[in-house]
């Protein structure tokens, strides 16, 4: 029986994942998220770093299939440059049709999603705590 069959934009960012990394957790200017379940074999941790109102960059790690790799990959593209209300806009099925995943990888977008809320959420309650 053959492996998944990636598209196109899945592979590339499966093969060559974006922002790949880590911020300070400490740090007061970003906002930190780790969604997923082990026990379902999907992590994501996604962290943003905000110049002021703006998240001037994005990193993720990710632990899962390739799909959620590059649906990690991608919502740290998609956040530069975007404010918090613009992040909070990017939806599960922005980045289903950007992967093209099938329907059965749709958990991995909302993964993603999770982690994009999860991680304004954090930086948020950093600022009004």
């Amino acid at each position: 029986m053959a492996g998944p069959s990636y598209g196109p934009q899945v592979l590339e960012h499966y093969l060559h994942p974006r922002n790949v990394g880590s911020f300070d957790t400490e740090d007061p200017c970003v906002g930190t998220a780790l969604v997923g379940s082990p026990e379902l074999g999907q992590i994501l941790k996604l962290q943003i770093r905000l110049d002021g109102v703006t998240i001037e960059s994005a990193c993720f790690r990710a632990f899962g299939c390739g799909e959620a790799i590059a649906a990690g990959s991608l919502a740290t593209e998609w956040l530069r440059g975007r404010d918090l209300n613009q992040a909070l806009a990017i939806g599960s099925q922005d980045i289903v049709q950007a992967l093209g995943l099938p329907t059965d990888k749709l958990h991995c977008a909302l993964l993603a999603q999770d982690a994009i809320r999860a991680a304004v959420n954090d930086y948020t309650d950093k600022h009004h705590s």
